[in-house]
């Protein structure tokens, strides 16, 4: 597996992008080379929960482009979901692998109750095709959208995302593991690597977190907070913008690209490559 130290010479820097080995809809080498044919300098693949795509992703590779190698790790807080991206940190470490291990073999199990629950509510979709929609082991909510989809009890994407389906505390919703955040935060940094909030104000989302969770985080260690989003609106950027500057956090941008499903969107959102530096330095 090559991954090159990160540079801080190239144009376009996108810090947030997903691939079929979670719930993207391309291959880690055809998001490298979208990537590379829209611009972008420096890439980071950041699956759920999974680093299964960093070998693909960095075999792809053109000369003059770098992979930095993420993540992003499922967490809550007061029951709310929220999600962490980690950066530049050792997979193998005891704690963070244990971890990432428990959350995937709970994204199974969870998948798995909400197929019975759809199959009870009369909806044609199957955990075989579930699975084969997946491709690796992060199964999500995504893929038993897609599911609906494909077997016609929904007419679009949004439409599964419904307290009638899969909408939390809908009807075949099911709750699953997920790591504190605090906790997360310092398992990275053990691992190595730093983290960074990512869009805490997507409110189409329901990703909306206030100042004093940014500050909790922050002081656990937190070295930033994704601000430019294309779920963010531009007072909440300002907002989130002021409030990095004042904590002494990067301020960052990413495209948080999931292929089709997100209109192959690489690039449109980027990092200043002096946010990028001092993510790069807070790791090393």
């Amino acid at each position: 597996m090559r991954i090159d130290l990160p540079r801080i010479d190239l144009p376009r820097i996108d810090l947030h992008c997903h691939s079929a080995v979670s719930d993207g809809t391309r291959p880690p080498a055809e998001v490298v080379r979208r990537a590379h044919a829209n611009g972008v300098g420096v890439l980071a693949l950041t699956d759920h929960d999974t680093t299964a795509g960093w070998d693909e992703a960095a075999a792809a590779l053109p000369d003059g482009m770098t992979l930095v190698p993420g993540i992003e790790l499922s967490c809550q807080k007061d029951g709310d979901s929220l999600h962490l991206l980690g950066y530049l940190f050792d997979p193998a470490h005891p704690d963070l692998a244990a971890e990432l291990a428990r959350i995937r073999d709970d994204r199974v199990i969870r998948a798995k109750l909400m197929v019975e629950r759809l199959q009870d509510l009369g909806a044609d979709v199957t955990w075989e095709g579930v699975r084969a929609l997946a491709q690796g082991d992060a199964v999500g909510r995504p893929h038993i959208a897609r599911a609906l989809l494909a077997a016609g009890a929904v007419a679009t994407i949004d439409e599964a995302f419904t307290p009638r389906w899969i909408a939390p505390g809908g009807r075949a919703h099911v709750d699953r593991y997920a790591l504190d955040p605090v906790r997360a935060v310092r398992l990275v940094t053990a691992a190595g690597g730093v983290s960074v909030l990512a869009h805490p104000r997507a409110r189409r989302r329901g990703y909306v977190f206030g100042d004093e969770v940014i500050e909790e985080l922050a002081a656990a260690g937190l070295a930033g907070v994704e601000v430019d989003h294309p779920d963010h609106d531009p007072a909440d950027r300002a907002a989130l913008r002021a409030l990095a500057a004042s904590l002494g956090l990067a301020a960052t941008g990413s495209s948080d690209d999931h292929g089709a499903l997100t209109g192959d969107r690489i690039g449109c959102e980027t990092t200043a490559p002096e946010a990028y530096q001092a993510l790069v330095a807070a790791g090393g």
